[in-house]
């Protein structure tokens, strides 16, 4: 019967260790793909936009700069508007302070964030990152 006891012990530090390495190798992942962005251009390099990790535009560059920040401005209200309906979601339904709500509100916030109209026209707009 030891041996069964001695066994069942290894197998389990065995366990513990493959779950220890496979969760430290999924926050590596995450981590790395948190800091991925890409970029593509047109044939004729008018057109120029950068994402960041979960596709959002990070910024768009034209050949008319006055226009891309506005478009910009505008994407940034949109996606600003996209946070404030999923956090009334999340209060009808797991609720604000429940440890789900506070990630998923907490997700959108980081990623969408609410701007002032001064950020608006920051100079940022239109240019990389």
């Amino acid at each position: 019967m030891p041996n069964d006891v001695d066994a069942a012990e290894d197998w389990l530090d065995s366990w513990a260790a493959g779950v220890s390495a496979q969760a430290e190798r999924a926050v590596a992942l995450s981590r790395r793909v948190a800091a991925l962005s890409a970029s593509a251009e047109s044939r004729d390099g008018s057109v120029r936009v950068t994402v960041g990790p979960s596709g959002q535009v990070e910024s768009l560059e034209l050949e008319d700069r006055e226009l891309a920040e506005r478009i910009l401005a505008v994407m940034r209200q949109a996606q600003a508007g996209l946070a404030r309906q999923v956090a009334a979601q999340v209060e009808d339904t797991v609720g604000a302070d429940s440890e789900t709500g506070r990630a998923v509100i907490n997700s959108f916030d980081t990623r969408f964030p609410e701007r002032s109209a001064g950020d608006e026209n920051d100079g940022e707009a239109g240019r990389g990152r």
